[in-house]
């Protein structure tokens, strides 16, 4: 078998060289530069060290979509390696790069040649470097063509009096020694198929940020101009980029083709858009109009479709891929639709997921978006009931982590399960399946045994109490929704430093989400170290003195509804680090207990 690929290793300065002529280039599935300023910095750091720094990846083939929307031909396509070339190009050629949000920027790596061997070296440009003579503010300056290096010398030895204008040569001579560093590069047979050129890279990538197989359907995705997939790419970079940052629309306007497509009318809402709950990314929204409109859960599927592929025949037929292309814009458009997101996040709401910081899981967010789509394209689903099912849907698939482990093989036969016996009656084999009196009882009850305080089971509890719009614990009048939304922390009912005090410093049991709880800050300031028997027996007390000393409660009754509501168990008026562990065990009960009913009320 022929080989597939030649190694070979060239300079740095023949690298920035050939993508300045842009006989190298960069193309469209590559991300924006998504690397920290201080990455760059290691990586000049590296090369002036003379570590390795790894191989670039250059593919030959003829027909892929670049940045300017030009087609390749006639070029070498860089693959694999563009943080690190676009790192070299902004820090020693003095490029701006597009980052990930978009804008275009420089980063500036300074050098002290006077460092010792225990000082760095390299550091990011920033105003204190700005001020201290010994600092040579910006690299780029030393590999200028028109550097003059005889008075650069001259000022920086006079600024500096203690530095030898000999020595200082030297380190010059190693500084600019770096575009003399070898970097291994791999070029791929130009006859490779970009689907041989998908798996080589996926086989050879073993570090930096990796490209998934949404990166190649975003490649293909642009590389259509025949079927609109040049403007229908914009569409979802433009998206997800505004969900996140809303006031970027004054820069996406900018650019007049995408202003003036079908699109731009459609997204224009999201510049009013504060909300953070379902902040989708470009792989998001492919994912959902995959599922929703092919009925499959799998990306390589996408990326074999938008090449016209038939997987009956294993053929590619060009009827294909145009189905395919007018299937997937309509599924964006589906997707970026005002209505639909904004009823799909009211769902969620209004079953208690009313903040990011309770959402665990993107998967499960884009498959029940995938589900309020298709309802909403169901003629034999209630239009009012379709709240109804993605909310308890979602809970579902939280509580069961139904979406974490291998999320793609479980969610496209969960797509297919429901074209073949409609979404009812799968829903109704899912829940007797999943979850069983014995789930409730004993699976929910364990699950709750973690400290992980970002733990599904804890964040749906939390969503249970604002579905219920519960006071939080001790108040009358703030509700846990405040708490999380505005002004509150999560405190420790059996507080650390009494658990602590008393011999109980493992950490994973102190900080069990079983004694969390959503408390305002100047109550448990108030409570302090003081273990549950003092201060709930202070609360009880102060019912009948109405001499407030915790929280805002003088009513008996209010305060063992209270207590109800928080899970709390009445007899904690009696318990100290003794009965910390009975505590838990009671307190995990009814948190489950809750989560039942709440799941049930939905």
């Amino acid at each position: 078998m022929a080989e597939k690929y030649q190694s070979s290793s060239v300079s740095i300065e023949q690298i920035l060289n050939l993508i300045k002529s842009n006989e190298i280039a960069i193309p469209e599935i590559q991300r924006p530069f998504v690397w920290k300023p201080k990455q760059v910095r290691d990586l000049i750091d590296s090369l002036y060290t003379g570590y390795p720094t790894g191989y670039l990846i250059i593919s030959q083939s003829p027909n892929m979509r670049l940045r300017d929307g030009s087609l390749s031909e006639g070029k070498r396509i860089m693959i694999d390696g563009q943080q690190r070339t676009t790192a070299l190009m902004t820090a020693i050629v003095g490029q701006e790069v597009i980052n990930s949000d978009f804008e275009k920027k420089r980063i500036k790596i300074a050098f002290n040649p006077l460092a010792d061997e225990d000082e760095e070296r390299f550091k990011v440009q920033d105003n204190a470097i700005l001020k201290d003579k010994k600092w040579i503010a910006d690299i780029a300056v030393i590999f200028n063509a028109e550097f003059k290096r005889g008075s650069f010398v001259s000022k920086y030895c006079e600024n500096n009096p203690d530095k030898n204008s000999d020595r200082l040569h030297d380190i010059l001579d190693e500084l600019i020694g770096i575009k003399n560093r070898q970097i291994g590069i791999i070029t791929l047979d130009k006859e490779l198929t970009i689907d041989e050129v998908t798996e080589i890279f996926i086989r050879i990538n073993s570090q930096g940020a990796k490209l998934n197989q949404a990166d190649f359907a975003m490649s293909k995705i642009a590389a259509n101009t025949i079927y609109g997939g040049n403007i229908l790419r914009k569409a979802i970079d433009y998206f997800s980029h505004l969900a996140v940052q809303p006031d970027w629309y004054s820069e996406m306007s900018k650019d007049k083709d995408f202003m003036n497509s079908g699109f731009a009318p459609k997204i224009k809402w999201l510049k009013d858009d504060i909300g953070d709950i379902y902040d989708p990314d470009y792989g998001d929204i492919l994912r959902v109009a995959l599922m929703h409109k092919f009925g499959r859960g799998k990306m390589k599927d996408l990326v074999s479709l938008l090449g016209g592929r038939d997987f009956i025949t294993r053929d590619y037929k060009e009827e294909i891929a145009e189905e395919s292309f007018a299937k997937l814009t309509q599924g964006v458009y589906n997707f970026i639709n005002e209505y639909s997101f904004s009823n799909f996040i009211l769902a969620l709401k209004s079953a208690g997921f009313i903040s990011s910081r309770l959402i665990n899981s993107q998967m499960t967010l884009n498959f029940a978006y995938t589900l309020y789509l298709l309802l909403n394209a169901d003629n034999n689903i209630e239009r009012t009931q379709i709240k109804h099912y993605v909310s308890k849907w979602y809970v579902l698939s939280t509580l069961t982590s139904r979406y974490i482990s291998s999320p793609e093989t479980v969610m496209d036969k969960d797509i297919r399960r429901i074209a073949e016996k409609g979404f009812v009656e799968f829903y109704n084999e899912v829940e007797a399946a999943e979850l069983s009196e014995t789930f409730w009882s004993i699976g929910l009850v364990q699950n709750l045994e973690t400290s992980a305080i970002n733990s599904p089971y804890f964040n749906t509890f939390l969503a249970a109490q604002v579905h219920s719009a519960d006071n939080s614990l001790l108040m009358n009048g703030t509700k846990v929704y405040d708490l999380i939304t505005i002004m509150g922390d999560i405190h420790h009912i059996f507080p650390k430093d009494h658990l602590e005090s008393h011999g109980i410093k493992d950490k994973a049991k102190y900080n069990q989400i079983a004694n969390y709880t959503y408390l305002d800050t100047t109550t448990n300031i108030a409570i302090g170290n003081r273990p549950p028997c003092e201060y709930f027996g202070t609360v009880f007390n102060q019912c009948d003195t109405k001499v407030m000393v915790y929280g805002n409660i003088n009513d008996k009754d209010k305060l063992l509804d209270n207590l109800a509501v928080n899970c709390i168990p009445e007899n904690i008026v009696d318990m100290d680090y003794k009965h910390y562990e009975e505590f838990l065990l009671e307190r995990r009960k009814l948190m489950a207990k809750k989560i039942k009913e709440y799941y049930y009320s939905l």
